[in-house]
């Protein structure tokens, strides 16, 4: 079986990346995003601390950071961890 292709990251993607998860409120989500594939939206446990609208600035971010897809259906949101641009990433910074 073999491994699918890791994209590589343009300059200004890592850039994204590295600010992205810069913000500790950002890296925990991520965190948590990881940790469950398809996790809603409502479950992540930063609901419990920040307002909804603060969220959801963090996922967005995330989100054009490359590092989450959001799959939406009605009113529910599911997140992934796009694994392949964190493997990337990491890659990046292993190099360095």
């Amino acid at each position: 079986m073999s491994k699918a292709r890791k994209p590589g990251l343009t300059q200004q993607q890592f850039e994204a990346i590295g600010r992205a998860i810069s913000d500790p409120r950002r890296y925990a989500i991520l965190h948590q995003i990881a940790a469950e594939p398809g996790l809603i939206c409502g479950a992540l446990e930063a609901h419990q601390h920040i307002s909804a609208p603060t969220i959801s600035h963090h996922l967005k971010e995330l989100q054009e950071a490359g590092l989450i897809d959001i799959a939406r259906e009605g009113r529910t949101a599911s997140l992934f961890l796009r694994r392949e641009v964190w493997e990337s990433y990491l890659d990046s910074l292993a190099s360095l």
